[in-house]
């Protein structure tokens, strides 16, 4: 039974910064692509930050350069830290990491239920 979740939401003033945590639990043999994703009020769910198994990072150009996402796989983890918040950077954040729990068998994607990040003075 995986789970994953994420902590660090809230609320902060804008040019602000905030470190967002994602941790799956469970039976997990291995993690392959761990990403964040977004969705604003009103809006359709967009993708914000990949880091892949092979080491690479990708982002939105909206957040490139500001954003920057890490991950802990010994603690079955992924980050994001966010700088120079903006109003347009409210929404609702959400996990997702795709994996394995067994040495065989295909890989699934899990989703945490999100965390909310307010951005306002």
């Amino acid at each position: 039974q995986v789970q994953v979740a994420e902590f660090g939401g809230g609320s902060v003033q804008p040019g602000g910064s905030l470190r967002l945590s994602c941790v799956a639990s469970g039976s997990i043999f291995i993690i392959f692509d761990m990403a964040w994703y977004r969705q604003a009020p009103g809006k359709e769910r967009e993708e914000v930050a990949v880091y892949t198994s092979g080491g690479t990072q990708i982002y939105a150009d909206s957040v490139k350069g500001r954003f920057t996402i890490s991950r802990d796989d010994s603690k079955n983890s992924v980050y994001l830290v966010m700088n120079d918040l903006r109003s347009e950077d409210t929404a609702v954040y959400f996990c997702k990491q795709r994996l394995r729990t067994s040495a065989t068998g295909s890989s699934l994607e899990y989703w945490g239920k999100g965390t909310l990040v307010t951005v306002s003075s």
